[in-house]
């Protein structure tokens, strides 16, 4: 990534470091994650762009050892004070790049990454990254949203404009076609919708001046349209919306 575009993502998600970690839609579905990856208590696993720990304290509980990487310190902080507060003692975090991850060829049995691909301008260097630190037999674990084709642009027009280190979210056809070029075995895949509501959402934002309203009229008018492909609807007082989040497993070949 030029560093530009690195210096987008730690500006927004030193902003965001304690507030994302309370949207209450980034704690959903974190048995689906365990359940596709199937950490053992042999596991050395690696979360890449970790973010607050969420995923990786969830992962400790079941894995040997877990290492979380993320490029912005005030999330790398935020992790460790969670780990403090569960009690975890077999977790470890480093503040670091995911291009060129900073870690020898086959690392990790299990590497996991959860909504982080739509920052990076090239998500297939991402992967081919996680597979090279990963062992022979070992696990890679995606996570991310994955948008019909035909929503893409429009919700990338909404996200970039709520976080502007937002790059690209895959096209549910993109995402796949990523795992078949991967050369990764025994490939699954799954998915799950993260339930919003604006307000909380646009509450743990940090928009350009001004945007934080422009948002708030784009989800509202897609109301019974969709054209965002996320569902927005009313639920009493509240506009809500559901992110669909694509899951993809493989294995490396030994």
């Amino acid at each position: 990534m030029s560093r530009t575009h690195q210096e987008k993502i730690v500006d927004q998600f030193s902003k965001q470091a304690i507030p994302f970690s309370q949207v209450p839609g980034h704690l959903d579905s974190l048995e689906l994650l365990v359940e596709m990856a199937q950490p053992t208590e042999e596991d050395c696993a690696l979360d890449v762009a970790c973010g607050p720990g969420l995923v990786a304290c969830a992962f400790a509980r079941l894995c040997r050892q877990v290492t979380g990487i993320d490029i912005t310190p005030a999330m790398v902080e935020q992790a460790e004070k969670r780990q403090k507060e569960q009690g975890l003692d077999n977790l470890t975090w480093s503040v670091g790049d995911a291009l060129p991850l900073p870690y020898d060829d086959a690392s990790f049995s299990l590497v996991i990454t959860r909504y982080s691909l739509h920052h990076f301008p090239d998500p297939q260097k991402v992967l081919t990254e996680m597979i090279r630190v990963c062992r022979p037999g070992g696990r890679i674990l995606v996570a991310d949203v994955a948008i019909e084709p035909s929503k893409s642009a429009d919700y990338d027009a909404l996200e970039i404009m709520r976080d502007p280190s937002h790059t690209h979210a895959l096209t549910t056809e993109e995402f796949s076609s990523l795992f078949r070029r991967s050369g990764l075995l025994d490939c699954r895949q799954s998915a799950y919708l993260v339930e919003i509501e604006l307000e909380t959402q646009l509450r743990a934002s940090f928009p350009a001046p001004g945007d934080t309203e422009k948002l708030r009229a784009m989800v509202t008018a897609d109301i019974g349209r969709n054209g965002l492909g996320i569902d927005a609807r009313r639920l009493g007082d509240a506009v809500v919306y559901s992110v669909p989040i694509g899951v993809f497993t493989g294995t490396k070949a030994k």
